[in-house]
């Protein structure tokens, strides 16, 4: 089995940011550590609007927590998809639970897709590009 390793940015602060390119801080005031991406200017990501098959979650799901929706492994990120809280809370997860890892697998998809609606793949660029959703 693989290890979890974390791989979703915090979420962008601001258009500028986004539009800049620049990284966004993760847990340890990295841009998403695990992502390969360490600071400075990075690929713009494409945020996405259309709903996403639950298929394509569960992918990305395996591929960022070997498909456990319970998710807690002590690495600052939780859940199927390995969201960073702020992010949860960010993307409207208080709603449901107070960590990605206590809401069940609907409620995690349902906020990764706010998720994704304002950043796009890139919040799980590593397992993106894995089954084919980033180039």
């Amino acid at each position: 089995m693989r290890g979890i390793k974390p791989r979703i940015a915090g979420l962008l602060c601001g258009a500028a940011l986004a539009l800049a390119g620049s990284p966004a801080p993760g847990p340890g005031g990295d841009a998403g550590a695990g992502s390969g991406r360490t600071g400075g200017p990075g690929p713009v990501s494409v945020p996405v609007s259309v709903p996403v098959a639950d298929a394509t979650w569960d992918q990305v799901a395996d591929c960022e927590s070997d498909g456990d929706w319970a998710a807690d492994t002590g690495n600052g990120y939780y859940g199927g998809l390995q969201i960073w809280p702020p992010t949860w809370r960010e993307a409207g997860g208080l709603r449901y639970a107070s960590r990605p890892d206590r809401a069940g697998r609907r409620q995690q998809i349902t906020v990764a897709q706010e998720i994704l609606r304002q950043q796009g793949w890139q919040a799980w660029a590593e397992c993106a590009r894995e089954v084919g959703l980033l180039p």
